[in-house]
């Protein structure tokens, strides 16, 4: 059984792939947050903006098996050139992302696209893993295709993960979670500034920016 918050087709709005077309596939759960507001205090990911509870979101629900929920993000996709492209998101997706799954996107045509606070293993065949460490949670995954650091987290700056073997390096700036979309974000902005004036300094990492939120889409 699979759990899924919602599903949706937009561009990717940040990191290696922006602007790259995909289905979000966001499940349910996450092992870092319960999702409601009444343990916003305790969490690990205290800052988190994203509503994973449930399974009543846009074209969410349950699947029974893999198939059945590759052939639901399929029919999601345009009748139109291009490599379909899923990325699987959370919550933590890789509490309920398995082989089986993956090769079942795969067979639907897919690229897999993964983005995961890496506290958990992931199964074999994902093509683009992009992980984002929180606060003080252990990282398992010591390699992937892009590490993504929300800046700034003082138990999670960039200098603890210099031995993750990654092929891109990004800073996003940290949001204020209490300010609604569209609104004025001072902390953001004052984020912004931090993570720039530190990919300056440390040439490695990148600024990432959710272009998504800038342009207005989801």
């Amino acid at each position: 059984m699979y759990r899924v918050k919602e599903a949706f087709y937009t561009l990717q709005g940040e990191g290696a792939q922006a602007g790259r077309a995909a289905v979000f596939c966001r499940f349910s759960k996450c092992n870092l947050w319960t999702g409601r507001e009444k343990d916003r205090a305790n969490a690990v990911c205290s800052f988190c903006d994203t509503d994973f509870v449930g399974t009543d979101g846009q074209n969410g629900g349950q699947f029974e098996t893999a198939d059945a929920l590759a052939a639901h993000i399929r029919r999601l996709w345009p009748d139109a050139p291009g490599r379909p492209y899923v990325v699987c998101t959370g919550g933590e997706p890789l509490l309920q992302l398995d082989d089986q799954l993956v090769d079942a996107f795969h067979r639907a045509g897919f690229e897999v696209g993964v983005e995961t606070n890496g506290t958990l293993p992931a199964p074999s065949g994902i093509d683009w893993l992009c992980v984002s460490p929180k606060a003080d949670a252990p990282v398992v995954l010591r390699q992937c295709d892009e590490l993504k650091v929300v800046y700034p987290q003082p138990l999670a700056m960039p200098e603890r993960f210099t031995d993750i073997q990654a092929s891109h390096y990004f800073l996003s700036p940290m949001a204020s979670p209490t300010v609604s979309e569209g609104e004025p974000d001072p902390i953001k902005q004052s984020n912004t500034r931090k993570a720039t004036d530190y990919c300056l300094t440390h040439p490695r990492w990148r600024l990432t920016l959710q272009m998504h939120k800038i342009i207005g889409i989801d």
